[in-house]
């Protein structure tokens, strides 16, 4: 383990590094290249800080809709999901597969597109 500055601190320092200091003294391509930089480390930022939960939350639900013998992999269990959604075997009336889906794709946005995200908060459909 590492004494501050930690992971998503330096990312954080060095996007606003180049939101603060390059941008404004560049223009054109450069600036642009920059903008670009600063929200990749931020999109980085938020994968360190909530990906690992995210991920371990997912395989728990996947490995609830598959029960026993589910894969531990979260890649292989995400290709069991959709080849039993291809052929029928799960479908939206499967209890917990619609909550899944969407809470999957809450924790992708939130590191993504977090402002996306705070708008798709849980609606009665």
């Amino acid at each position: 383990m590492q004494d501050r500055p930690d992971i998503a601190e330096l990312l954080e320092a060095v996007a606003a590094f180049l939101r603060e200091q390059v941008v404004p003294a560049t223009e054109g391509q450069v600036a642009f290249h920059a903008r670009v930089a600063a929200n990749t480390l931020d999109i980085v930022r938020r994968e360190v800080q909530l990906g690992p939960v995210a991920q371990s939350n997912e395989l728990a639900r996947l490995h609830a809709l598959l029960g026993p013998g589910a894969p531990s992999d979260l890649s292989e269990a995400n290709r069991l999901l959709c080849a039993r959604m291809a052929e029928g075997a799960l479908d939206p009336a499967t209890p917990g597969l619609l909550d899944h889906l969407r809470q999957t794709t809450r924790d992708k946005l939130a590191v993504d597109q977090p402002g996306y995200a705070a708008g798709t908060k849980k609606k009665e459909d």
